[in-house]
């Protein structure tokens, strides 16, 4: 099987197996590793589903929903057990076995140890339809993404970091995507070491660049077989003021913050898409990581603010769109994290950045500085980690919203 195909197999079958049982499933693909269990295998033959060349969407999921359809009628009304295994036969005769499991530990070691031993389904979910009712709620908030599988770019610090510890504490996958690899495979070690499991995966990338983001969607079906939520954090601050700032930090600031937030939105919507024609009543999510300052302007600051109001227009669009596909879209306007290294960095940070460009008059230090952004919130601090997680689980867990915007900034911005 050629690797576009299985761009194609994998979100498939996550998404028919996440239709059939309504719980997030890992797919890990293995070539000629036997099940231990062959009479329990689901068997899918792909031959006609397309030419040697190319797979085509449709005739692959019938294919592959006919498949499951036998394993399910073989049962016999068992309906507690969900296959864990499928083997799927291409144009080209070649055999893939995919691993099917809640987590990544468990479909590897499946795969490692040929186990097709059926997968005991919950008994809390529902089956045939698999997806859960409309208006079920999380006991606890933060399970709307405990087994979900997460991506979440500029990971490896900052907002992003905070982001990344939390949804791992949650118990999802998180894959953490950065330019700053070295720092990305740090903070996944420190979690898998600290959750006991692969919590977390590090992935390169760089989201102005197209093939860079192209790349990393692959990585991620090749690894986990698909998504369920994409935070979209990675960004990037250049103050300066529209007289004096260069075209090139202006643009530099616009193509991360702005056109980065539309490639991501593009292969990552693609890829929920395909995994929507298998499981279409599974809800997916984007959530763009913006700014107050996509709410109101910043003085001296255009470019970061004039990209974060585009990517809330953005955010709206996209919303229009993607619903069709189960995706919502919407955006998390935070105040200032001030302990970040974004603004507490002592060379490159914002708070040294003002002070230089003179943004607070009469501030002479950058506890000047700071002290006027904290005196501007009316609960009179920055915010934090916890505030944006907040944000995300309640995004994941409303159904019937999309395109929104919401302010997380203490009051010192709000709705109108």
């Amino acid at each position: 099987m050629s690797f576009e195909d299985h761009l194609i197999v994998a979100p498939l079958i996550r998404g028919l197996w996440i239709n059939a049982s309504g719980e997030s499933r890992v797919v890990v693909p293995s070539a000629g590793v036997p099940p231990k269990a062959p009479d329990q295998i689901v068997f899918a033959d792909l031959s006609a589903a397309g030419t040697a060349d190319s797979l085509d969407e449709a005739p692959a999921l019938k294919a592959l929903k006919e498949a499951y359809s036998a394993w399910e009628a073989a049962k016999k009304g068992n309906v507690k057990t969900q296959p864990s295994c499928i083997k799927v036969k291409t144009s080209s005769n070649e055999e893939v076995v995919y691993w099917i499991d809640r987590d990544l530990a468990s479909a590897r070691k499946r795969s490692e140890n040929g186990d097709g031993s059926p997968l005991e389904l919950r008994s809390n979910v529902t089956t045939g339809s698999g997806i859960a009712a409309a208006g079920a709620s999380a006991s606890d908030r933060s399970d709307v993404v405990k087994n979900k599988i997460v991506l979440v770019t500029g990971g490896a610090q900052g907002f992003g970091e905070e982001i990344v510890r939390g949804l791992a504490a949650s118990g999802a996958l998180v894959f953490i995507a950065d330019l700053n690899q070295a720092g990305a495979e740090k903070l996944a070690e420190t979690l898998n070491a600290a959750e006991k499991r692969i919590a977390a995966v590090a992935v390169p990338v760089n989201v102005a660049d197209e093939a860079s983001v192209e790349t990393l969607f692959k990585a991620i079906v090749k690894t986990a077989g698909g998504l369920d939520l994409c935070v979209s954090n990675a960004g990037v601050v250049k103050a300066g003021s529209v007289l004096e700032q260069e075209l090139a930090a202006f643009k530099f600031v616009t193509d991360i913050n702005y056109a980065g937030f539309f490639l991501m939105a593009k292969h990552c919507g693609r890829l929920l898409r395909r995994q929507n024609l298998a499981a279409p009543g599974w809800k997916t999510d984007i959530i763009q990581i913006n700014s107050k300052s996509g709410l109101e302007g910043s003085n001296k600051n255009g470019a970061y603010a004039g990209g974060k109001f585009g990517a809330i227009g953005l955010v709206e669009s996209f919303a229009l769109e993607l619903v069709a596909y189960g995706i919502k879209v919407n955006a998390i306007c935070p105040g200032n994290f001030l302990d970040g290294p974004l603004w507490s960095d002592p060379e490159k940070g914002l708070f040294v950045q003002y002070l230089k460009a003179g943004k607070v008059p009469g501030a002479k230090t950058v506890a000047d500085v700071r002290a006027s952004y904290e005196g501007k919130v009316p609960m009179g601090r920055g915010c934090t980690g916890a505030d944006v997680m907040r944000a995300i689980y309640y995004i994941v867990e409303q159904e019937y919203e999309t395109g929104q915007a919401v302010p997380v900034t203490g009051g010192q911005v709000m709705l109108h």
